[in-house]
């Protein structure tokens, strides 16, 4: 497979310069180990797993690849099983050696990572908190734009906000947000990025946790199927998202999610594989072995959703966008001359 070396693919020893997003629940190891095994960089989003969930699951991604997987931590207290600290010490204790923060101040743990011997990564959504997380120890930088899926953490597109991220920070900067294939790829390294953060487009890949009828959905939308919201906001309030508006989304929209809560809800729309329900307007998305009426639940998904056309392995994905971006570099500089 041809590559794309970049000084983010030597800051945490990856072939190429295609980053997982950690998309939540979806996330498996079966999927980061995939990514890693290709010359990614694997994800795992380790906020909703307990201590014990933590190490079986980055275990069994690392035992499947011999390359690299890295763990988010989200850091806004009000979401998790564990609190933000107690997750990143069961991250380290498993082993991490590349740990990404989002959704809150970062400050406090990069040190932790440092002293473990790891690279930690934040994700912002300004070049002023680019700034700050640098100032702070940050290896790597994240630059969300307003086009991510799932949770969204910035009010400026990706567009604007590489080229400023870009030129304030002296450390390698990874693209996300709108970022569906290798042109995608190729636009965030010609505007000054290190490598491009990809969620929506794994999501639709044949290892992801993703249930079936999720995955189709994306392979099915346009451009203009996603809405940003904060519909979906039992479990992880006041944070907005980006999400396919089904039908559940058209009819709920204005909707006040605070008039039920999990003792008084009368409707659990879905239950997980284990039997658990899942009420709602949760936080919770359609993953494989759900029953239930899944298409109520938040189907996260960025504006790039238009450009996935199939379910395919994860590691086929990043060979075709790896060899769609160097095609697209090409075809760009051969333009010029």
């Amino acid at each position: 497979m041809d590559s794309l070396q970049t000084p983010l693919c030597g800051q945490v020893g990856i072939e190429h310069p295609v980053v997982q997003a950690p998309v939540g629940s979806v996330s498996t190891p079966d999927l980061a180990a995939a990514v890693a095994e290709a010359g990614g960089l694997g994800m795992l989003a380790m906020s909703w797993r307990d201590a014990n969930a933590i190490r079986e699951a980055y275990t069994a991604a690392t035992n499947a690849t011999d390359g690299v997987v890295g763990v988010n931590v989200v850091l806004d207290e009000s979401t998790g099983v564990l609190s933000p600290s107690e997750c990143l010490n069961a991250c380290l204790d498993a082993g991490a050696s590349v740990v990404s923060f989002s959704f809150g101040d970062a400050a406090p743990y990069i040190d932790r990572v440092h002293e473990a011997g790891g690279t930690a990564m934040v994700t912002v959504g300004s070049a002023a908190e680019a700034q700050a997380a640098v100032d702070a120890g940050a290896d790597i930088i994240v630059a969300q734009g307003r086009e991510a899926g799932g949770h969204v953490q910035s009010d400026v597109t990706t567009m604007a906000l590489l080229p400023r991220v870009a030129d304030a920070v002296p450390v390698p900067v990874v693209a996300a947000g709108g970022l569906g294939d290798g042109r995608g790829l190729a636009a965030a390294l010609t505007l000054g990025a290190d490598g491009g953060w990809f969620g929506t487009r794994f999501v639709a890949t044949e290892e992801s946790g993703a249930h079936a009828s999720y995955r189709e959905r994306i392979v099915d939308a346009s451009e203009t199927a996603t809405r940003l919201t904060d519909l979906f906001d039992r479990g992880w309030p006041d944070q907005p998202h980006r999400v396919l508006e089904t039908d559940e989304v058209r009819q709920q929209r204005g909707a006040a999610s605070d008039a039920v809560d999990d003792d008084n809800d009368p409707e659990r729309v879905a239950r997980m594989p284990d039997g658990e329900p899942i009420s709602r307007l949760a936080d919770m998305p359609p993953l494989a072995g759900m029953s239930g009426d899944v298409e109520a639940l938040p189907h996260y998904a960025g504006q790039s959703a238009g450009l996935t056309q199939d379910v395919r392995p994860a590691g086929e994905v990043v060979t075709r966008l790896v060899s769609d971006a160097r095609a697209a570099l090409a075809d760009a500089s051969a333009a010029m001359e």
